[in-house]
This record gives structure tokens, C-alpha cells and sequence, in this order.
């Protein structure tokens, strides 16, 4: 018997958020909109989406003894997740700088303050969390070798949810432990690396497959998503709504599959879920702000 639905290891950052007509270009000074300052980050974004549609949630991460930090485990503790694996101290709370154009399309700088001291020492001691848990999700704004220590912290019936984000090469360990692996377009390019020898999302989807997760999606936008497994590569369509801000989008559709794939939907099931998931995250401003309930889901 699990305790909780997700357990989610990543980041939690402080997002300073400015929106601005066009993105400035080299030694180009542009003027935006007043500073917004919502919490956020990789980690705390993907545990607030799948509290918020229902999910038993815990989150492991690393926040400053700051303003930043306590605004974090307010809006955690807000959404109905459990922060008993939330370490205080070590370095400010991580910060995201965020501008937004009218599109709703963002560029994020992120400085990773305490994010990047959540070490391998800290989920060897959480190890009653991860036994606890019927699926991990983790990205990479966290260190590197703290995710693969989360690997081997896995209980042996839970499963791994890695979104590579920002991506780099990941060794075989860590590539072999997901299921699935998500990724959107860049992100596919490159983990692949030289071995990205297509333009088409489908053959990402096979080559990524061949390097050893146990299943793959690849995010496509308002294109939609790829699921490929052993039983095929298959195509799941996007839902059609109006992007006010696309902030936490990828964030809330790795939540939501997660926490399907959690409850015993199979993976095209649950990609189609996190697809309505993530269009209704784009509909309003914010990463966390932005995150639909269950019956919001439901509804669009």
C-alpha cells in the first residue's frame, strides 16, 4: 500500500516574471510590464499540477531560509502537498527570470541557488519517501548525480518519470530507469545528440526509445504528443484553446501523466489526459496559478 501517488524530486524556484511586446536581442534594452513574483520551479510545479487534480502528493527538494522559500511552502502547503521532504537552508531559494510576449510564448534564465545543493546524501536519507510512493517524477534542475541516486533509491514496484529539462546527455542508468522519458522538440534533439539523424518527431520517438527507456512521449505543443513503447508509436492529439501563457505547461502534463499512469491508465490514456491538462494550464497567467482541478479538466 502506497502512501502517496507521486513523489516529486526537483526544484523549486521563486519566478520573477515580466511580460514584454518582443524579446530584447543582444545589448538591446527593451521595457516590460510591472515584476509579478510567482512561486515555481520544475519540481514544486509538478507537485502542486498533480496535488491539484486530486494526486496524494510529496515533494522532495531544497529551498533558502528566505522570502522566496517560505512563499514556496505556503503555495505547497496551499495545494494539498505534502513538504515533509522540503530542506530548508544552504543557499537562497533558486529564481527563475520569466519574460512573456503577447503570445504567450517564454524565455526563462534560471539561477539554481539551493536547487543545485540537493545532493545525493539527501535522498539517500528520504528513502522511507520513495517506498512510499507509487511513482518519481524528476527533471534536471536539479544535480545530475542526484538524479541518479534517485534511481537507485527506487522501490522496486514504483515507477520513474524523467522529463530531462534543461537537457543534457544522460547516462544509461538513468535512461534505462524511465518509463516513460519526456521530452518536447529541443529536449529530444539533445539527449539524442549525434544520434538525431531525422527531422521527423516519430523517428525521435523510435531512436530515443532504442537508447533504453522502457517507454517515451515527446511533447509537440498545440501539435500535441508521441507516446512510444514496445507496442508502437502512436500520436495524441493537442486540445484547441486560446494560450494566454505557456509557464508550467510541460510542467503540468508530466504531473498528469504521471499521476494516471499512477492509478492504471495505460500510456497513450494518460498522454491524452495530460494533454487536456496542459491546455487548460495555458489558458491563464502563472506557472502554479495557472494549474486546472480535476473537474476544470473535465469540463474542457
Amino acid at each position: 500500500m502506497y502512501d502517496y501517488d507521486l513523489l516529486v524530486v526537483g526544484s523549486a524556484n521563486a519566478d520573477l516574471v515580466i511580460g514584454v511586446e518582443r524579446r530584447p536581442g543582444a545589448g538591446e534594452t527593451v521595457l516590460g510590464s510591472d515584476l509579478a513574483v510567482h512561486p515555481g520551479g520544475k519540481g514544486a510545479n509538478q507537485a502542486v499540477a498533480a496535488a491539484r487534480l486530486g494526486a496524494d502528493t510529496a515533494l522532495l527538494a531544497r529551498v533558502g531560509d528566505d522570502v522566496h522559500g517560505r512563499m514556496l511552502l505556503h503555495s505547497l502547503r496551499a495545494a494539498g502537498v505534502d513538504t515533509v521532504g522540503v530542506l530548508v537552508g544552504g543557499a537562497p531559494t533558486g529564481v527563475a527570470l520569466i519574460t512573456v510576449d503577447p503570445s504567450g510564448d517564454n524565455s526563462i534564465v534560471v539561477s539554481p541557488g539551493a536547487n543545485s545543493r540537493l545532493a545525493p546524501e539527501d535522498i539517500r536519507a528520504a528513502g522511507s519517501l520513495f517506498h512510499a510512493s507509487r511513482v518519481v517524477s524528476a527533471q534536471l534542475e536539479i544535480p545530475l548525480e542526484t538524479v541518479v541516486e534517485v534511481v537507485r533509491c527506487m522501490a522496486p514496484e514504483s515507477r520513474l518519470v524523467l522529463n530531462p529539462s534543461p537537457p543534457r546527455p544522460l547516462p544509461r542508468e538513468v535512461l534505462d530507469a524511465c518509463d516513460p522519458l519526456i521530452v518536447n522538440e529541443h529536449e529530444a534533439r539533445v539527449v539524442l545528440g549525434d544520434a538525431c539523424v531525422s527531422d521527423l518527431p516519430e523517428d525521435w520517438a523510435r531512436l530515443l526509445l532504442a537508447k533504453g527507456p522502457r517507454s517515451v512521449v515527446v511533447t509537440l505543443g498545440a501539435r500535441g504528443a508521441l507516446v512510444a513503447s514496445a507496442a508502437g508509436v502512436f500520436r495524441v492529439a493537442s486540445v484547441e484553446v486560446e494560450a494566454v501563457d505557456t509557464t508550467g505547461a510541460g510542467d503540468a502534463f508530466t504531473a498528469a501523466l504521471a499521476w494516471r499512469l499512477g492509478t492504471g491508465a495505460d500510456l497513450p490514456e494518460a498522454a491524452s489526459y495530460a494533454a487536456r491538462v496542459g491546455a487548460a494550464a495555458v489558458t491563464k497567467r502563472g506557472a502554479q496559478e495557472s494549474y486546472p482541478t480535476a473537474g476544470e479538466v473535465e469540463a474542457l
